[in-house]
């Protein structure tokens, strides 16, 4: 049985430079097959077994114009049968073996998963790499699988105010990239997509070069890299991949404002959003300060703006502060303000901003930045035990441009930020020339 150490013992390891735990990182083994194909093998020797996950890099953010939401459609239609098994055999077979699988799509990739015993790990290579290339589609899947997409819209979206109003903020945030469009789709794009944009998105992006293979897990990296050859490895390459090249916003010189109104929203609410840089390769200092920062703002009750707004003026019922670098492009910082009883919108947007100028005159206090430095260590140490967490890292990372060395260097960046570092960051992004903000209201009833 696994016991704690004393608290002494833990609050010195916690405390440690992160820098010094840097050696006592995964032990991670990187290698390409000749197709092109990356892998990464993360040894966790600890329980016997493994997490497959293949990313490919190629989300909503990629599709071409019209047809939204087809790279999330791909990715139901991949459960359906192959030259090798029958509509539903996949994930039945995982279950069989007493594993689990799903997949899911994201603006800049898709990616599939099993988790499974160790010894299964050949068997879902196996299949895995069945449905890279051997995908057989009817009229039929296409039909039935769209109704599925479109009743999903409909239940996480459409019956949704709060959801349909976040659409609309990122349309309003992105005028030209894709980042404004939803990863799910447009009702009415989705409603036209067909069996050619499926096996065109599919054809085009679903090849061993454009993949990532992660392993996680209970496993022997040669082993893995054995396995890996014989799968995929025997798959050509795309020679005819497109560069991953996409539209960029023009510059945002003025503010966004918008109003969602909705006879269905319970409790109206206020959003901000600016355009922020994201992390890149060799390149993460900047991501790193707005990631602290965002701790600092809005991460839980011991915030900054839950001290100004929920404490001390009891203006609001809650406030969050969000930043996720992890993109190919640019990103948004963003904020959200819940009015308390009787508090309108414009007083707790005011107040939001009352709050932000107040920290960008006094700045960050140092021992909540210690204290945050510390809960993200202790994080870091503990995310290690779940291979699945490991394995996402990992392939998130190496879908957007980052690698194995910025996933590693990344701990000590962010401990490496300093007060001045987070200071220039939120002067840098908080302009409101590249912000939106939005209210989420109930609508006026007409007499």
């Amino acid at each position: 049985m696994f016991r704690l150490p004393k608290l002494t013992a833990l609050l010195a390891f916690l405390l440690a430079p992160v820098a010094a735990l840097a050696s006592d990182n995964e032990a991670v083994t990187y290698f390409k097959l000749d197709n092109g194909m990356e892998v990464v093998v993360v040894e966790d020797h600890r329980a016997p077994a493994v997490q497959q996950m293949v990313w490919y890099r190629a989300g909503s953010a990629d599709e071409p114009k019209g047809s939204s939401g087809v790279a999330h459609f791909l990715e139901h239609l991949l459960f359906k049968a192959t030259d090798k098994m029958e509509a539903g055999e996949f994930s039945a077979t995982v279950a069989l073996n007493g594993g689990r699988d799903n997949a899911f799509t994201s603006y800049d990739y898709t990616a599939y998963f099993q988790r499974v015993a160790a010894d299964r790990l050949e068997l879902m290579m196996e299949m895995e790499a069945d449905r890279m290339k051997n995908i057989r589609l009817t009229p039929e899947n296409i039909r039935t699988e769209r109704d599925v997409i479109l009743e999903e819209r409909n239940q996480r979206t459409d019956n949704s105010p709060g959801a349909l109003f976040n659409e609309q903020v990122n349309a309003a945030q992105y005028l030209n990239h894709r980042y404004g469009t939803p990863v799910i789709g447009w009702r009415h794009e989705m409603e036209e997509l067909d069996l050619d944009d499926a096996l065109s998105f599919y054809e085009t992006y679903y090849s061993p070069n454009n993949a990532i293979l992660v392993v996680s897990g209970d496993v022997d990296p040669e082993e893995v890299r054995t396995l890996a050859e014989k799968y995929y490895g025997v798959i050509p390459a795309n020679p005819d991949l497109p560069e991953r090249i996409r539209t960029q916003e023009p510059p945002q010189t003025a503010e966004r404002r918008l109003v969602f109104r909705d006879a269905r929203v319970a409790q109206p609410y206020v959003t901000r959003s600016y355009l922020a840089p994201e992390r890149d390769p060799g390149d993460q200092e900047k991501a790193a300060a707005l990631t602290i920062l965002s701790e600092i703002l809005g991460g839980g009750t011991t915030s900054y703006l839950a001290e100004k707004l929920q404490f001390d003026t009891q203006i609001a019922t809650y406030t969050g502060a969000f930043y996720n670098g992890g993109s190919l492009d640019d990103t948004t910082f963003d904020f959200a303000v819940v009015p308390a009883a009787g508090v309108t919108l414009q007083e707790a947007e005011d107040a939001l901003d009352a709050a932000l100028q107040s920290f960008l005159e006094t700045g960050v206090d140092a021992d909540q930045l210690a204290r945050i430095k510390l809960q993200i260590r202790a994080d870091q140490i503990y995310a290690r035990d779940d291979a699945e967490r490991v394995a996402n890292r990992y392939g998130r990372a190496l879908a957007i441009g980052l690698t194995v060395a910025d996933v590693q260097a990344w701990p000590g960046i962010l401990d490496a930020v300093t007060a001045d570092d987070i200071m220039q960051a939120a002067r840098d992004v908080f302009d409101r020339r590249t912000s939106v903000t939005g209210w989420l209201m109930k609508e006026e009833v007409t007499q």
